[in-house]
């Protein structure tokens, strides 16, 4: 199982501690096989991670679309929104598209969230 791992307020300290510490792993020989995505805020987040977009992020994880024109027809919804969505969500380490590819992938199957105070 693939987690994801969501930061939210998290100082550079904090970041930066968790950089160290992945990459002390890897030089000792252990697959790191961690994903984190922070956002500097809730609000920024809630930007990013909106009902409609979780929603796509969902119904990509149970089926990878062949492009955003598929995915638009079988959320029906309007391509030009759902083109958006996607780029926010790539953007922001939530899906997953390859360079010059098409297909449209949410390789997490959970997602944790830690937002500091």
């Amino acid at each position: 199982m693939r987690t994801l791992k969501i930061h939210v307020g998290d100082s550079l300290e904090t970041i930066g501690k968790r950089v160290k510490d992945a990459v002390r792993r890897d030089r000792r020989g252990e697959r790191v096989r961690e994903h984190h995505v922070t956002f500097d805020s809730f609000e920024t987040l809630a930007k990013v991670l909106t009902p409609r977009r979780l929603e796509l992020l969902r119904h990509v994880h149970r089926h990878p679309a062949a492009s955003i024109r598929a995915l638009a027809q079988a959320l029906g919804r309007d391509y030009r929104r759902v083109h958006e969505d996607v780029e926010a969500l790539t953007a922001a380490g939530l899906l997953e598209r390859p360079p010059k590819g098409t297909e449209v992938t949410a390789p997490f199957d959970t997602i944790e969230a830690r937002v500091a105070l």
